[in-house]
Order: structure tokens, then sequence, then C-alpha cells
């Protein structure tokens, strides 16, 4: 494993030079990938070293906050990624000191030294959140973070994309994920609980459409632009849950609790915003229910890993790679 400042780096210095920050996470994981398949020269910088990193790619094992750290990782870029920060709406909601420290403070870090490598393009994963009056402290520090970009756009004439994710599902996600979620409480507890009736409407995205949009608007047509990535499928959630139970055999219950919190959209996150943001839409995407399959079949996977037969465990015999 690499130590804190240890770089390592395996591609070609003529290739362009791409650093994604939170790069070991669900989504930077993905985009870090689909940038080498471009024929980027990537190097990942989070926390913790990468589960996923591929041979081809450089890390740096860093805090953001780190701001040497931080300028010496940027040097020589092209392009910058922040998925870095607390992600999860219900841990800003909790932490909302740390929410503004990593989230805002730890953007303007990366910012600031992409203004002085004079970065050809810095790309932010922001949320639809923004357009809304719910996400609690998250909202606010990715609108302080948008505003921020925008800034230095004007006053340094830093090129950057801002990109809007809407309700990712798919491999790599953990726990804080809620189609990974609500899924594994339904393989591993036979019920799925939800608060709220279920009414609430998102537009799911496969995290693999949305890494490849994510690299797409490195064209000249998305610079200084705010974009849109979500699915295209709506689907409420009770839909989502249900479809869920038929692939298990109808076999799992769903119980509907009484909400709590206010930190999420019912129908729809759009409030008036003075930013409007272009939607980017795919010629081609995963289908839903195949990508809720998959990860029906990879939970189960990993919470049963001896092979079965007719729900017979065969023991003394492990599935081959």
């Amino acid at each position: 494993m690499a130590q804190n400042n240890e770089i390592i780096s395996s591609r070609c210095p003529s290739c362009s030079k791409v650093v994604v920050f939170g790069g070991s996470g669900f989504l930077g994981s993905h985009v870090a990938d689909t940038l080498v398949d471009a024929g980027y020269d990537v190097t990942v910088y989070d926390l913790k070293y990468s589960k996923y990193l591929r041979a081809s790619q450089n890390i740096v094992v860093g805090d953001i906050l780190d701001s040497d750290k931080v300028v010496k990782t940027v040097e020589g870029c092209d392009v910058v990624y922040n998925f870095a920060g607390i992600a999860d709406i219900d841990d800003a909601a909790r932490c909302p000191l740390d929410s503004v420290k990593f989230n805002i403070l730890g953007n303007s870090i990366i910012l600031d030294a992409c203004r002085k490598a004079n970065v050809k393009r810095f790309v932010f994963a922001s949320s639809l959140y923004v357009y809304s009056k719910t996400g609690s402290f998250y909202r606010s520090t990715k609108q302080a973070c948008e505003l921020l970009i925008e800034n230095y756009q004007e006053v340094f004439g830093l090129p950057y994309t801002i990109l809007r994710y809407g309700s990712l599902y798919g491999p790599r996600a953990d726990d804080r994920n809620f189609v990974y979620r609500v899924i594994q409480q339904a393989l591993t507890e036979g019920k799925i609980e939800r608060e709220g009736d279920g009414e609430e409407i998102r537009e799911y995205i496969h995290v693999l459409d949305a890494a490849k949009g994510s690299v797409d608007i490195l064209s000249e047509e998305f610079e200084n632009q705010h974009v849109i990535l979500a699915g295209q499928q709506q689907m409420k959630i009770k839909d989502l849950l249900m479809m869920i139970k038929e692939m298990l055999d109808n076999k799992i219950k769903i119980e509907f609790l009484p909400a709590n919190k206010n930190h999420h959209y019912e129908i729809t996150p759009y409030s008036f915003a003075p930013k409007i943001g272009k939607r980017l839409l795919c010629k081609t995407y995963l289908d839903l229910g195949q990508g809720i399959l998959d990860i029906v079949h990879s939970i189960y996977k990993d919470i049963n890993p001896l092979p079965t037969y007719d729900d017979i465990i065969i023991k003394g015999v492990r599935e081959k790679d």
C-alpha cells in the first residue's frame, strides 16, 4: 500500500493528465476507469488506497485539506475532477462542520491549486439538490462550491464544468447508497423498510452511464456549463421496491415508516435557480431492471460465497473466478 506521500506511477507522460480527487469511491473510481479507457493518464487522489486501482493508474494517498500535497499533485495536469468530501445527505446533516470543512474548504484548496497550475478544465461533482429547498447542509455546501467555482472562472479564467447527478446506483456502491442498502436489507432480513409513503419520484442513473457522461463533458461544448446527469427512467420509490420484491419471488415484505426527516425531495428537486443546467442524454443507457438485477446477484454472492443448488449450500466447493 502507498504511503501518504508516495505516488505510484506507470502511465505514459505524453498522455493528457487527469487527477481524480475522491477517485477511490463509488462514482470516482468508475470515472477514473472510464478516463483510462479514453486514453488519459489518470492519477487517483484519496484518503485511502483504492481497491479498484488499475495497474495503468497512479495514486496519491492524502487529505484534500493538505494544500501542499494537493498543489504538488495538480502540477502539470490538464483536467481535475473533484468527487471528494461528504457525499451522503444524512452524514452531512449529522456533521455540519465537517461538511463545511471538507466540501467547501477542501474544494477551495483544489480550486486554487488548479488556478496555480493553469488547469484546462475543473470538473465538480454537484447534485440536483442545488435546485431544491431540501438537502440540508449537503445542498448548501454544494451551492457554495458552485458559486466559488463560478467566481474562479470570472476572476481567474479557470474553465469548469459542474455536474449535477441524479440518483446513482450500480457496482461498487456501499450501504450509503439507497439502492444497495435496500437490496442488502431484503437479502439479509427478508424485508425492506422505507421512511415515507414511497410516492417520491427519482430518475435513477446507472453509475457506468454517469461515468461515461462525466468524461463526455470534456468536449468544448460543456466548458463553463452546468450539466445534469440523471436517468431517463423516472420511477416512484415504491415501484422500485416492488420491482426488487418481484425479483426475489415476492418473498420479502415492504414496510413504509413515518418520515421523521425532511432532507429529501418528494417529486422533484427543482425550485427556481438562476443557473440552469443542460441535461446530457446518452443515446444508449443501461436498463434499470437489468441494473437492479445485477446488484441483487452481486450482493447475494457476497452474502453467500459458496455455490448453491436448489437453495442447498454445496459445502467444500468454491465457485471458480
